[in-house]
């Protein structure tokens, strides 16, 4: 089940252990079964402190880890592999009782929590979103035992699925209602219950020398470089990392021939906390204004003051401002073909944008789903010669260029899209399942427009 070069990694991980835990697993005659069936039994042969049981679930097949005589409400249900692998051996250790990485002031916020609150959590095991969901709510399981989380393999689950007109992960629902979409931080999720930080606590921090807003690579630079200076040094990020969370596979960071975003991102906050900065995750700025000092205020209400202010806000995907698009997000409306494209499998789906980031989706998906439609808005695609070639080779993709997206339309969830031959002036319509996004990226200055006299 799992390749050699993982039993090696996953056998020195396990030697962090705390205490002794037990796999309960429910498996039946089908193949899904078969590889959760494996994969148990492959972990706990590899260490002492794991033993295993059968156990009873309404979904076939899952499992979970729990401590002796006492469960931690952690369920896998399919097969925790690909992305997930690293939320199962988190999962593992934390279950054993090893301690988290997280801030105490979160630690106590979430065990403050009221409950029961179930939570589910629908993913695909190629979304490099889902991860960091999966293991914030399996933390809050470990810590409060009013929670217990279960993360479903939505390929493993597919009628299930679709009967929830789940459309893009991860889909988080607590308490059997639709909870989150999308990529969320724990201080997020803890925000969206209802248990946000004191805003009288960040009011009354002493102003900083320097203050970077935003989270991304350069703002993680920016930070350290002041940080080393020896000045106190704070970053105010909506979700450390930014867009690179987003990014699969990185090629291009010089001295690095391969990486991914979130392991990327690990590194980088890693580095930043090595310099004592103070990591304000989760807040987004609102408004700056110079008097004295640089008062920066935050949605959440509160002000942080100081002498200098680095703005790093990085950059958002670019809207095609459509009717429908808005209104079909997360509904087929998608922008993250890795997370999403498993949802469509033997579905037509059409990529609007005809650079790097839309050939190569189009590539990706033209592997899951049934048909694919490329619309681009030029009279002929930016992408590299080497991805059109690419492109043109497969048999279940159409390219249309000289079209310009009109219209998203559906009633509950995407039914097709409507667009303008540019040439012609026609209008023409598609009916597809689900609609991805790629046309690039635009910059975020909402924060100083209006407040500096500068964007």
């Amino acid at each position: 089940m799992l390749d050699q070069e993982i039993k090696s990694q996953l056998k020195e991980y396990l030697k962090l252990l705390e205490n002794d835990i037990v796999i309960k697993a429910n498996v039946g005659s089908d193949k899904v079964s078969k590889k959760v069936d494996e994969l148990v039994n492959e972990i706990a042969s590899m260490s002492d402190k794991i033993s295993l049981e059968k156990g009873k679930f309404e979904r076939t097949p899952c499992f979970s880890i729990d401590r002796p005589g006492e469960e931690s409400g952690i369920v896998f249900a399919g097969v925790p592999l690909g992305h997930e692998f690293t939320s199962l051996v988190l999962a593992l250790l934390q279950v054993s009782g090893r301690p988290p990485k997280e801030d105490e002031k979160v630690i106590q916020q979430i065990k403050q929590l009221d409950g029961p609150l179930y939570f589910e959590t629908y993913v695909s095991l190629s979304c490099q979103n889902c991860p960091d969901v999966v293991q914030a709510l399996n933390l809050m399981s470990v810590i409060n035992p009013n929670i217990t989380h279960t993360m479903i393999e939505g390929s493993a689950f597919k009628e299930e699925a679709d009967n929830k007109e789940i459309m893009a992960v991860p889909a988080v629902f607590l308490n059997g209602e639709s909870f989150v979409n999308g990529r969320q931080t724990l201080e997020g999720i803890l925000e969206k219950l209802g248990s946000s930080v004191d805003v009288t606590e960040i009011d009354n921090k002493d102003p900083y020398d320097v203050l970077v807003v935003g989270g991304g690579p350069a703002g993680a630079s920016a930070a350290i470089y002041a940080a080393r200076k020896g000045i106190r040094t704070g970053i105010v990020a909506e979700r450390f990392g930014g867009q690179v969370q987003d990014t699969l596979g990185i090629e291009n960071f010089i001295t690095t021939t391969y990486t991914e975003g979130p392991k990327l991102v690990a590194n980088l906050e890693e580095h930043v906390r090595d310099y004592k900065v103070d990591i304000m995750n989760s807040m987004r700025a609102k408004s700056l204004e110079k008097k004295d000092l640089f008062e920066l205020k935050l949605e959440n209400g509160a002000t942080l003051k100081s002498k200098t202010v680095v703005l790093s806000t990085g950059a958002r995907w670019r809207n095609i401002g459509v009717p429908g698009e808005a209104e079909f997000k997360n509904k087929g409306v998608a922008y993250c073909p890795h997370c999403d494209g498993p949802i469509f499998e033997g579905k037509d789906v059409a990529v609007i944008g005809g650079g790097n980031s839309g050939v190569e989706a189009a590539i990706d998906l033209a592997g899951i789903v049934k048909h694919v439609t490329v619309l681009e808005f030029m009279p002929e695609l930016k992408a590299d010669q080497v991805l059109q070639d690419r492109l043109h080779s497969l048999s279940n993709v159409t390219v249309l260029t000289n079209a310009r997206t009109s219209e998203i339309y559906g009633s509950n969830k995407v039914e097709g899209l409507c667009y303008v031959d540019r040439e012609t002036e026609e209008e023409k319509n598609i009916p597809l399942a689900g609609v991805f996004i790629q046309i690039g990226l635009v910059p975020q200055y909402r924060v100083v427009e209006g407040n500096t006299g500068s964007k």
